[in-house]
C-alpha cells in the first residue's frame, strides 16, 4: 500500500519547499510524492533532487480534466493511499475590481476555490485514518480587502471550507489544516497587476517560504484546523474578530496598507 503526498503548485516557492520538508520526512513515512505544476522543466527538478519516489504531473489546474487524470492514476495504483495533499496552486491578481481583467478573476476562482474542492472530493475515497489536507489560505482571508476584493474572498473560502471539513472528517481520524501565511517573496509577486497597491500590502512584511511550509506540517501532523506561521499576523486574527469591519479598513488606511 503505497503511502502517497500530492502537492500543488509544487515547482516553485512555497509548494517547492512543501515537497523538500516532505522529502526530508516531516509528513511521516511518505512512499511517493505526486508534484503537480504547468512546467515541466520545474517538475523533472524536483524528480533529480528528492529522494523519495517523485511523480510529476504537468497540468493546469484550471483545466477540468487535469482532476480526472489525477483521480484516475490514483484508481491505477494498486492500494493507494493517499496520506496528504497540498492544495497550494494558486493566482493572485492586485487592484481594483472594475479594472483587474475578468480572465484574472476566473484564474483565481478556478484554483483557489473550484481545484481545491475538486481534490479533496477526488483523493477522499483514497484516504485513511491519520490522512492529512493542507490548503493554503492567506492572511488576505481574515478581513475582506479592498484591492484585492476576489483573491481575500476566495482565501477565505479555503479558510471557511477547511475549517468546517476538519470539523466533519475529525472523527475518522483525517484533518484539514488552513494555513494562512503572509506574502513570501515568490514568483506570485512577479506580475501582481496593480503594482503600487501590491506594494501598500506588502507594507506588513513578508515570510519565508520554507518556514511556512515547515510551520504548516507541524500543524496538520498536530491536527490543527489553523497554522498562522507570524505571530503578529495571530494579533491581526484575534483582532478581526473583535473590531467592526469599518474600523479595520480605517486602520489599514491610517497604516498606509490600502
Amino acid at each position: 500500500m503505497p503511502s502517497i503526498a500530492i502537492v500543488t503548485g509544487a515547482s516553485s516557492g512555497l509548494g517547492r519547499e512543501f515537497v523538500r520538508r516532505i522529502d526530508a520526512g516531516e509528513a511521516g513515512p511518505i512512499d511517493e510524492i505526486w508534484v503537480v505544476a504547468r512546467r515541466a522543466e520545474r517538475l523533472d527538478s524536483l524528480v533529480r533532487t528528492t529522494s523519495v519516489t517523485v511523480r510529476p504531473f504537468c497540468m493546469d489546474l484550471t483545466d477540468p480534466v487535469s482532476f480526472s487524470i489525477l483521480e484516475s492514476a490514483l484508481s491505477e495504483t494498486p492500494a493507494a493511499s493517499v496520506s496528504l495533499l497540498v492544495n497550494n496552486a494558486g493566482a493572485g491578481a492586485f487592484g481594483s475590481f472594475a479594472h483587474i481583467e475578468r480572465s484574472a478573476a476566473d484564474s483565481m476562482l478556478s484554483l483557489l476555490v473550484k481545484a481545491p474542492v475538486e481534490l479533496i472530493y477526488r483523493t477522499l475515497p483514497f484516504m485513511r485514518p491519520g490522512s492529512r489536507i493542507v490548503n493554503v489560505a492567506s492572511v488576505a482571508a481574515f478581513i475582506p480587502q479592498p484591492k484585492l476584493a476576489v483573491y481575500s474572498a476566495c482565501k477565505r473560502f479555503v479558510l471557511d471550507l477547511s475549517r468546517s471539513l476538519d470539523a466533519e472528517l475529525g472523527d475518522a481520524g483525517i484533518h484539514v489544516t488552513a494555513v494562512c501565511p503572509k506574502f513570501m517573496k515568490t514568483e506570485f509577486l512577479d506580475a501582481p497587476g496593480d503594482a503600487a497597491a501590491a506594494a501598500k500590502m506588502c507594507a506588513i512584511g513578508f515570510e519565508q517560504a520554507d518556514d511556512v511550509a515547515h510551520a504548516a506540517l507541524r500543524a496538520a501532523n498536530a491536527g490543527r484546523s489553523l497554522c498562522i506561521p507570524s505571530c503578529d499576523m495571530k494579533a491581526l486574527y484575534l483582532a478581526s474578530h473583535v473590531l467592526p469591519y469599518r474600523a479595520t479598513v480605517a486602520i489599514q488606511r491610517a497604516l498606509g496598507i490600502l
